[in-house]
């Protein structure tokens, strides 16, 4: 798929701080034609859409919404109705768009009288762009079908755990100390435990009621005994990781002891406790030698943001429920957890370890990524100050990722531009559907570019992502589309290169989106306004 102003075309086809979730940024003029302006033929050489649309006439799309299910006896598929929140299509023509409204079909949604070229499809608020004549937006999801879930993502917890390893209180974010997390195999379930009780170190039971889960993965499922759901319970303690050039202790956290208990019925509530006793486990050891080349992310700072510092660097081996077949699906906790000092900026080499309580069917995703931040004065007179921010990471089946040293596979999108004003310059935009023009990355390939915009909320001194748009890794500049940024208000920005072989953005965009390997970079702008 060929875009105005892209150049040469690429191939065609998760930000975090603390826990990642499946579930994440010059003076080069990139140039000023909007996608499509200009486009005599923007389609595939025979207008006919990409391939994988057989079957669909050419000027027609249809969308579907397929969600996958995973679990340990297998993948099923259930096919979403569309009909309360239908998609829409926009048509760019130069600067304006006209909305195309389709009708419900057997499995999906259909429009007619599409042009070949690209069109923007809209779901809730998200976009993609494409040419392809056949769009799934569905995801993939843990779990069974059938599982039905509460209103409450957090609960009370009774816990009754005995033969723990000695217990390790927290001392700094590189010295973390003892902690707990849970995690299902039967419904989509991880979350973290809070303990409100202080446990001295050394200690190797813990019997209380005053802990809370906080389930990481959304609202809490409900547990049936009859269909053998059960929990996996995580203790995860500190282990030593040498040194820093100036001397810093180093450590990190890695599981060391498990149980899986029993089947259990359990409606959460947000009153009663959920009950967890059992004794924990060794769990199987893996060692490994690990290099990460931390300079090698360092060197990319100020590509993300003229005045970006380098931030926290953190590196996970992380369970991947039901194998990796088709990518890191879900998210179930970690088996190791290793950050950094902010700022660091050497090689790191050490041997490192982690136990793994989950099945052998289970794969394991290695993890690592680099944050990157700017502190900005919010442009509304009070003087507060927020952090802006993005990330180079990369994820790969464990073994490859740690195969060779880690270092970055792609580097942050260049020449980041507002209208053809460079994005680090704060100020009010011009328009409410401006151009978001870029370069491509200086280093590695690029499959696909998600360009997210973060609107401030005042009430909580924070910014929230607000919009959505993916585009395919030919492109290097869009019009956004109307109504995407809301007037007089506070956005900045994040561009996110992605390099992953199994991405396929204008077919599939979501469930791909999992596949592995998948690396990415950010560049994001300064805060602006909008009319």
């Amino acid at each position: 798929m060929t875009l105005v102003g892209c150049g040469s075309p690429g191939q065609e086809g998760q930000e975090f701080t603390g826990s990642p979730a499946p579930n994440g940024p010059s003076s080069e003029s990139p140039g000023s034609e909007p996608l499509g302006e200009g486009c005599s033929d923007a389609g595939t050489p025979d207008d006919a859409g990409t391939p994988g649309d057989a079957g669909i006439p050419s000027d027609a799309v249809l969308v579907t919404n397929t969600t996958r299910f995973y679990t340990s006896e297998g993948t099923s598929e259930r096919v979403e109705d569309m009909s309360a929140r239908p998609p829409e299509i926009y048509v760019p023509h130069g600067s304006t768009f006209s909305l195309l409204l389709g009708s419900a079909v057997p499995g999906g949604w259909l429009f007619t009288g599409v042009p070949s070229g690209p069109y923007y499809l809209r779901t809730g608020s998200t976009y993609i762009v494409s040419n392809a004549r056949h769009v799934d937006v569905g995801i993939n999801k843990l779990g069974r079908p059938d599982t039905v879930y509460s209103e409450h993502y957090l609960t009370p917890l009774q816990l009754n755990l005995v033969n723990m390893a000695p217990w390790t209180n927290w001392s700094s974010a590189s010295l973390p100390g003892s902690s707990l997390q849970l995690a299902s195999a039967q419904v989509d379930l991880y979350g973290a435990v809070s303990l409100f009780d202080f446990i001295p170190d050394g200690e190797t039971r813990i019997l209380t009621h005053n802990a809370e889960l906080w389930a990481g993965t959304g609202n809490i499922p409900i547990f049936e005994a009859s269909r053998g759901d059960r929990l996996y319970v995580s203790q995860h303690s500190q282990y030593p990781a040498g040194t820093a050039p100036d001397g810093t202790e180093l450590g990190y956290s890695a599981v060391d002891r498990a149980v899986e208990v029993g089947a259990f019925d359990f409606t959460p509530d947000g009153v009663t406790p959920m009950p967890l006793a059992g004794v924990m486990q060794p769990t199987r050891r893996t060692e490994f030698p690990f290099e990460w080349r931390l300079p090698a992310y360092t060197a990319w700072a100020l590509d993300a943001h003229p005045l970006a510092t380098p931030s926290i660097p953190s590196f996970y081996a992380i369970p991947a429920a039901h194998g990796t077949n088709d990518g890191w699906i879900g998210y179930s906790g970690e088996l190791l957890t290793l950050q950094l000092p902010r700022a660091a900026s050497f090689n790191f080499t050490q041997r490192l370890q982690f136990g793994n309580p989950f099945p052998s069917t289970w794969g394991v995703v290695g993890l690592g990524s680099y944050s990157f931040r700017v502190l900005e004065t919010v442009p509304d007179g009070s003087g507060r100050l927020v952090s802006l921010s993005g990330s180079i990471s990369t994820s790969d089946e464990f073994n490859s990722l740690i195969a060779s040293p880690l270092q970055p596979r792609v580097s942050p999108p260049r020449a980041l531009a507002i209208d053809g004003v460079p994005a680090s310059t704060q100020r009010e935009v011009g328009a409410a559907n401006p151009v978001i023009s870029w370069l491509p990355p200086a280093q590695g390939s690029v499959n696909a570019y998600r360009l997210a915009f973060l609107r401030y909320n005042p009430e909580v001194n924070t910014l929230l992502t607000d919009g959505v748009l993916y585009l395919p890794g030919s492109a290097t500049q869009v019009r956004l589309p109307p109504g995407m940024l809301k007037p007089d208000s506070i956005y900045y920005l994040r561009l996110s290169a992605y390099d992953g072989p199994g991405y396929d953005i204008e077919r599939d965009p979501f469930h791909t989106r999992e596949a592995l390997p998948m690396a990415h970079a950010d560049a994001f702008s300064s805060l602006f306004t909008t009319p």
